[in-house]
């Protein structure tokens, strides 16, 4: 009975839920990912080339999966640019609407972002730089309409992209770097181990403050988390952003317990899926690891 009660406490303790489903509205970790660590360099664009930030992070986004894609990872090109007759660099092979187009290769990302602004001072997008920077849905209808892409749902893609992430603060922030108002795209940088992305909690925070400042779902937090609904953080604490896993990587196979480590902390530690930890070592829910235990992780 006792250990009924404990299991039926540690339910309501810490939040165990559903299977988590695929993020809400087409937002994933990868995108998040991409954008934190390459949005200076969109804003970077608009303040020189005067192309909304919001437009570059999206075309990025779209044209080389968040940077996952073989002409980025390979050829360092982000926004799917041809040599066209003008390019006197390298190039490299690839299918795209005919067999072996030529695609442009750089020697670095900021190279290609950089190129990608020069690329839009073509005559024929001149009719964009007459809208309004913060205009990101006549931008995106006009790089259709000005035949960057052969896509016919182009302009509706980058569009969406551009709302689900957020990304018209890039464009804010950008023009009003020097008039004393924050536009901040997130308050928090996005690390990465494990396979798994995470944030650190800063003093004061809340998963609530968060999910809202990296629009994300707050129930969705509180499962990667495994939490219940209000709890409170401490600044430094590792919050997830996508769900643990059941087992800690390789070559982490077991730990000791330090002074002041619990279950939570080890599973946070590692990105191990809380109930799992005590699967894996056999452990009753009312177990409490003492300094010098060694717990397996995988």
């Amino acid at each position: 009975m006792q250990k009924r009660k404990n299991i039926h406490f540690y339910l309501l303790l810490i939040g165990v839920m559903l299977p988590l489903m695929m993020w809400g509205k087409g937002l994933n970790t990868s995108y998040l990912f991409y954008i934190d660590k390459y949005k200076e360099l969109a804003i970077y664009q608009q303040r020189r080339y005067h192309i909304p930030a919001s437009i570059t992070m999206a075309q990025a986004l779209l044209e080389s999966g968040a940077g996952t894609s073989s002409l980025a990872r390979r050829s360092k090109n982000h926004f799917g640019i041809k040599t066209h007759t003008n390019w006197r660099g390298k190039y490299v092979l690839y299918d795209d609407d005919k067999p072996n187009e030529r695609f442009r290769v750089y020697s670095s990302i900021e190279d290609s972002y950089k190129d990608h602004s020069i690329f839009l001072q073509q005559p024929r997008y001149e009719r964009l730089f007459k809208l309004k920077e913060t205009d990101y849905k006549g931008w995106a209808k006009g790089l259709k309409k000005c035949g960057y892409a052969t896509d016919r749902h182009y302009a509706t893609r980058l569009i969406a992209i551009i709302q689900d992430y957020k990304l018209y603060r890039l464009d804010a922030k950008a023009l009003h770097k020097n008039k004393g108002k924050a536009y901040p795209l997130s308050d928090y940088l996005i690390y990465k181990t494990y396979g798994l992305l995470y944030v650190y909690a800063k003093q004061g925070d809340s998963l609530e403050k968060i999910a809202y400042n990296l629009n994300m779902k707050e129930k969705d937090l509180y499962r990667y988390n495994e939490v219940p609904k209000g709890f409170q953080l401490q600044a430094g604490s590792i919050i997830y952003l996508q769900k643990k896993k059941r087992k800690a990587d390789k070559p982490n196979y077991e730990c000791v317990v330090r002074a002041g480590d619990s279950m939570y902390s080890i599973s946070q530690q590692y990105g191990i899926r809380f109930k799992s930890l005590y699967k894996m070592n056999h452990k009753d829910y009312d177990y409490v690891p003492t300094e010098g235990d060694v717990l397996r992780l995988r």
